[in-house]
């Protein structure tokens, strides 16, 4: 695997879908909603691929064909379900800690660029992974605006003193990538996610990647396989 044709200064990471599989509460909260409201739950594998889309759309996968104002009324219960389970299945992508091991030895700043909202984001880092140190974690709601729109990623750059054009961004969803291409970065998706039900080949990402370790050495980080 070709390296970077630099030596990056910043990596930064969606979240849910690239470092961390929630996907098994997220889905757990669902059905705690849909047995309140005397639905059907859906299956899983309906669910999981729309995780990345958050919470709207995990919703409307347990209830197809709800009316948008009747959706968003659920939104805040929801979430309150999900908050009261966060981080009782969350586990990391295999790889992930290695990689993120290796980038802190060799000395490369590293952060969260996520649509979660803030709460759940600070709430679930600490249960799931104490051990962490992000040089800088950039929520849903830490803007105005969140991805695809450029500025989150731009947001968390500036927070960890990196520069855009020799940083990477790496997620599991479209909007990922275009929000990394925006502002200046060098993309990776990732096929081990949630993927939103589309095509990662397809996105236009710089590269797209299997496996973190993958990932680590395509950033010089780890063994370059042969």
């Amino acid at each position: 695997m070709s390296l970077l044709p630099f030596k990056p200064e910043g990596v930064f990471f969606d979240l849910d879908g690239t470092l961390l599989d929630s996907a098994h509460e997220l889905y757990a909260a669902l059905l705690e909603l849909c047995e309140e409201q005397g639905i059907a739950p859906p299956p899983y594998e309906r669910v999981r691929p729309v995780v990345s889309r958050g919470s709207r759309a995990i919703i409307g996968a347990g209830f197809p064909g709800i009316a948008p104002d009747d959706l968003l009324k659920l939104v805040p219960r929801y979430l309150e379900l999900y908050e009261a389970c966060m981080a009782s299945q969350t586990v990391v992508f295999d790889g992930v800690e290695r990689l993120l091991a290796a980038l802190d030895a060799a000395g490369i700043r590293w952060g969260i660029v996520t649509n979660k909202p803030g709460f759940l984001t600070d709430a679930l880092l600490p249960r799931a992974v104490p051990h962490w140190k992000p040089a800088a974690v950039v929520s849903g709601d830490t803007l105005p605006v969140k991805k695809p729109d450029p500025a989150p990623v731009l947001h968390a750059c500036a927070l960890a003193g990196c520069d855009p054009t020799r940083s990477v961004y790496v997620g599991d969803d479209r909007r990922d990538v275009l929000a990394g291409h925006a502002a200046g970065l060098f993309t990776v998706a990732v096929r081990w996610g949630y993927l939103d039900g589309g095509d990662p080949d397809a996105w236009g990402a710089d590269a797209v990647l299997d496996h973190a370790d993958e990932l680590a050495a395509l950033l010089g980080v780890g063994e370059v396989a042969a």
